[in-house]
């Protein structure tokens, strides 16, 4: 495998010299990570309790958007 320093330019251009570095140490690249997690569900319905997206102290959560 013959690589040259124009090849590592462009894979770092195109953001695919990671996965190339972790591909030699015999390492599968993970997935990308700038995708944004799921909303936790915050509403846990029961009675008596708090109404949904309020809470005692501290911030309010927001409204889960199913609340009766």
């Amino acid at each position: 495998m013959d690589v040259d320093s124009a090849d590592i330019v462009a894979m770092r251009e195109q953001g695919d010299l990671k996965a190339f570095l972790l591909s030699l140490a015999g390492r599968t690249p993970t997935t990308d990570q700038n995708t944004e997690p799921e909303k936790p569900p915050f509403h846990i319905p029961r009675k008596g309790a708090w109404p949904c997206g309020t809470a005692p102290s501290g911030p309010t959560p927001p409204p889960c958007g199913s609340c009766p």
